[in-house]
């Protein structure tokens, strides 16, 4: 049909009220465990972030969680993903544990948890578009967002689609079916 303009599915999604003007969908994947999934997750950025730059821009990651999860069992595993990429003391680690439970409340299907991360600063985490919890600790905010982003992640298939550019992939949603269900 002349003039239909039939944009991928990633282009059409809303960008969520805590997630700045100046940033854009980058990309999106989903988390399956067994053939479960999880969770969807969607990467905003102000402009292309990729292997290299991921950890020196402002950007958003937003989950999307496909069932009931614990808010502690989220906060654990996210830990357990962090120490993938750097040793972590365990003063500070309970510390971070401490404020990831404050952050991350018991979740269900449709819930979403959004993070906004800026470099050198911290990470504010929102839930369902609300505030939650403000944490302001870069090497925090840079560990939490390299779950995903950092090449320790656990879940390489999803780093890559999340670090792709829209146009270099056919498919606008990616999926990964990994071997762990972290938060």
């Amino acid at each position: 049909m002349p003039g239909l303009l039939v944009l991928p599915a990633h282009a059409q999604r809303k960008r969520p009220a805590e997630v700045p003007e100046a940033l854009r969908l980058q990309s999106e994947a989903q988390m399956r465990f067994f053939g479960l999934r999880i969770y969807d997750i969607r990467l905003w950025v102000s402009e292309h972030v990729n292997a290299d730059n991921w950890s020196r821009q402002t950007l958003a990651l937003e989950l999307e969680y496909a069932r009931s999860l614990s808010g502690r069992e989220i906060a654990k595993r996210s830990l357990v993903e962090m120490r993938r990429q750097a040793e972590i003391s365990e003063e500070k680690a309970q510390r971070w544990l401490a404020e990831m439970e404050a952050a991350f409340p018991d979740v269900k299907a449709g819930d979403r948890i959004s993070g906004l991360f800026e470099p050198g600063r911290g990470v504010q985490f929102f839930v369902n578009s609300q505030p939650r919890r403000q944490i302001a600790d870069a090497e925090f905010a840079r560990l939490f967002s390299g779950i995903w982003l950092a090449t320790q992640s656990s879940e390489p298939g999803m780093r890559e689609q999340l670090l792709k550019r829209p146009a270099d992939s056919s498919q606008a949603r990616g999926e990964h079916r990994g071997p762990s269900s972290r938060g």
